[in-house]
């Protein structure tokens, strides 16, 4: 079966899955594989439980006449994503960077889903499956879609690029995420600017952060660019108010009171503002859209539990997320303050200085109550308690409590810090 074959069929049966738990009827099923599953194996099991067709490619697992057998079922799987992308009418926005891209993505979505049909990655979905994922379900009538774009190694930006054929992009920033599969932060640089590189060659549009230096640096001379601030006529002038603890900010003379914590959100605001801008949303449907966006799925959420004010950011962590949220926290207005950081991954041979780092920034700002957590952070030399694990860290908050008042909770997702809220 062609491409194009294949693609008649989805047209005829526009939904994907690719786990056989989460079938439904008159799907397509897509065999995928990893280093611990086979989808092929899975094959009958799919078009039992109602799929109309399973893309497979092993031909032991082809014992039905609605099995179709190609050569590599991702490989087919992002050819249709972009051949489907191709025949759309929807505007599709890419974005990447080492911090807030998701949060960020969610509030270009709801600023212009206030006058389009939209679509946006669902949650962090954001890989080489993820993005021929949110590609196939682009329906008919949607106008735009808000594509997220994660790596954590150079060239994958750019082979998702060739898949999702953006038409406008926007990188939040660049920090010290991924450092041992990028190689450095130089590395990072290089391969989230994959997406500029890709978007210039194809004289597609930028959306450019004007205050940052590094992309100013990159691509000051493109002038297909829009920023957040400068007197040029192409930049939106939005201004900061405060952050104490949610992010206030104006512009054409609107205060904005979002629900998003710590300053280090402000430009993701500011990106959604400015895309709204350029396709001509009413200001006050954008205000309205910033105000009533929660966030989310552990992300800088704001919660009130038995006396304390808990600043939940445990979705992830990285050097510069951290020192931003650590920032942030000390500038908030509130007579106790205590720390639960846990590890920041995926360092490699930086993870030991980064963590020491993170530690002596804690107290040169005057934190005292401060709980570290995890196998980098038992490592540094410090006056804070350490805990090698959770469960090390959970016996000794049961045992004695954290002062009530304002707690930052923030590290990896592989440490799991949301747990801390059920012993608080």
């Amino acid at each position: 079966m062609t491409l194009e074959q294949l693609y008649l069929l989805f047209l005829e049966y526009p939904v994907i899955c690719t786990d056989t738990r989460k079938i439904t009827e008159n799907c397509l099923f897509f065999a995928l594989k990893g280093p611990n599953f086979n989808g092929n194996a899975f094959t009958n099991e799919a078009l039992n439980k109602g799929a109309s067709y399973a893309i497979i490619d092993e031909e032991e697992h082809n014992t039905s006449d609605k099995s179709i057998v190609v050569e590599d079922v991702l490989t087919t799987m992002q050819n249709l994503a972009t051949l489907h992308r191709q025949s759309c009418q929807a505007k599709v926005i890419a974005l990447t960077g080492s911090n807030g891209k998701t949060t960020t993505k969610e509030l270009i979505n709801v600023v212009l889903s206030k006058q389009y049909r939209t679509i946006a990655t669902l949650g962090n979905l954001n890989n080489h499956i993820g993005v021929p994922l949110t590609l196939l379900s682009i329906t008919e009538d949607t106008e735009i879609a808000i594509v997220e774009m994660g790596a954590n190694h150079k060239k994958e930006i750019a082979q998702l690029c060739e898949i999702a054929q953006p038409d406008f992009g926007y990188i939040t920033n660049f920090g010290k995420a991924h450092l041992e599969g990028f190689g450095g932060v130089e590395g990072v640089i290089q391969g989230k600017s994959e997406l500029y590189d890709h978007l210039m060659a194809q004289n597609k549009y930028i959306f450019l952060n004007a205050d940052d230096p590094i992309q100013l640096e990159k691509l000051g001379c493109y002038i297909k660019k829009f920023g957040f601030s400068g007197d040029n006529p192409q930049y939106f002038n939005i201004k900061f108010k405060n952050a104490d603890p949610f992010v206030a900010l104006e512009f054409e003379d609107m205060k904005v009171d979002t629900q998003l914590v710590g300053k280090y959100n402000f430009p993701n605001a500011c990106a959604a503002i400015t895309m709204g801008k350029y396709f001509n949303v009413p200001a006050t449907d954008i205000k309205d859209a910033l105000e009533t966006y929660q966030p989310k799925n552990n992300r800088s959420q704001v919660l009130e539990q038995n006396g304390y004010q808990i600043i939940l950011d445990a979705y992830n962590a990285n050097p510069t997320s951290m020192k931003a949220a650590l920032e942030n926290f000390k500038n908030m207005d509130a007579e106790t303050k205590t720390l639960v950081l846990g590890d920041m991954f995926e360092l490699g041979q930086d993870a030991e200085k980064e963590h020491q780092g993170i530690a002596n920034l804690a107290s040169e700002m005057g934190f005292e109550d401060v709980f570290l957590v995890g196998e980098n952070f038992w490592k540094v030399d410090s006056p804070f308690q350490k805990f090698k694990n959770f469960d090390n860290l959970k016996s000794a908050i049961e045992v004695s409590s954290p002062k009530k008042g304002s707690i930052l909770i923030k590290g990896s997702r592989g440490m799991a810090l949301e747990r801390v809220l059920a012993f608080l």
